[in-house]
């Protein structure tokens, strides 16, 4: 076992490096993985540059899939060479949320690539506990997309989407484009999604979505109320992340309607809020922040059973060498949806 491996530290905003580190040491509990592929999560970029606050140094890095090298002396349910993907949220399991079955708000919840140290490595640890199986069929790359679809799904089920309902989605995105496909398996008869790119508009039509706006060319609040009679959509889900896509979300749902909060804005982001409008229009808004427990499995089965397929949206994959470029390009080309890192074969 290689006692140092290669890995993207990142040392402040904007200063990321390869570097030769220590291989993480395991707990009785824990599992070490081998990693061999990294999404860069739309989160990433913002992490980069420093608009969502983190520990450093860090290795980034949470959407990810690899093998078992090394369990911890309490492990039962992985054994070396297991394929497989990680729940990123750690929590104590013993507080009000936790035992709540909301682990997400566990004040000692840590994210593996957020808060301590992630995938853009060749080796990462985790609780045996958060840790699922993937079958033999399932590629390293769609693996990779686990953890970004149990999110969407996560997203999906809090809004609780109907048969028959009408889903405006803002932006064609990675995210935005995995929603869209969801509230169709749902049960959503129309499906509207706003974007300005021209490639992320071209790959929405293609990926089965029923009107896709050009946002730079018309109001997409106005196109949505046309397509609606007037009314607005029963689900809006922001899926940018932006104070301008934010307040469209709020103007474009219908009165009695679902507005999902989904696109994650800079953390100290402010916009403001009419409270008579969410009254008088009776809205409902959820949130969804990560995915959790059976989300996960959910996933998997998406994938394995092909009613989702991440190559749908996957544009390159990029050596570990290249991760800095890639954030980069997330960031900044919007013609690139997605791009997976491999960290080895």
């Amino acid at each position: 076992m290689k006692k140092t491996m290669q890995a993207a530290v990142l040392h402040q905003p904007q200063d990321m490096r390869i570097e030769e580190v220590p291989v993480p040491e395991i707990a009785d509990h824990e599992v070490l993985i081998a990693t061999k592929r990294c999404g860069i999560c739309g989160t990433d970029p913002h992490i980069f540059r420093g608009h969502f606050p983190v520990p450093t140094p860090l290795i980034q890095g949470h959407e990810f899939s690899g093998e078992v090298v090394q369990v911890g002396s309490a492990v039962k349910n992985v054994k070396v060479g297991d394929r497989v993907t990680a729940d990123i949220n750690i929590s104590c399991g013993t507080c009000f949320f936790c035992r709540a079955g909301q682990k997400l708000f566990c004040n000692e919840i840590v994210q593996l690539g957020v808060h301590t140290n992630g995938a853009f490595a060749e080796y990462v640890k985790a609780p045996a506990s958060n840790v699922y199986l993937i079958p033999d069929s399932m590629t390293w790359e769609e693996a990779a997309y686990i953890e970004p679809l149990a999110c969407a799904i996560r997203g999906q089920e809090q809004a609780k989407i109907t048969m028959g309902s009408t889903v405006a989605i803002i932006g064609a995105g990675p995210m935005g484009l995995v929603h869209s496909q969801l509230a169709k398996l749902n049960g959503a008869t129309k499906v509207i999604i706003s974007e300005m790119n021209p490639t992320r508009i071209e790959k929405a039509k293609q990926l089965g979505a029923d009107h896709v706006i050009d946002a730079s060319k018309q109001d997409p609040v106005q196109a949505v109320f046309d397509l609606t009679e007037g009314r607005g959509a029963d689900f809006v889900i922001e899926a940018v992340g932006a104070i301008p896509t934010y307040q469209q979300a709020f103007q474009m749902v219908r009165r009695g309607g679902v507005l999902v909060v989904y696109g994650a804005a800079p953390a100290h982001a402010t916009m403001e809020i009419k409270p008579f409008e969410i009254y008088s229009k009776e809205l409902t808004i959820v949130a969804s922040y990560a995915g959790t427990y059976n989300t996960w499995t959910k996933a998997i089965n998406m994938i394995s059973s092909k009613r989702f397929n991440p190559n749908d949206i996957i544009s390159k994959t990029i050596p570990l060498e290249q991760v800095v470029d890639g954030i980069q390009e997330a960031a900044n080309n919007k013609d690139t949806i997605k791009i997976i890192v491999e960290i080895s074969k």
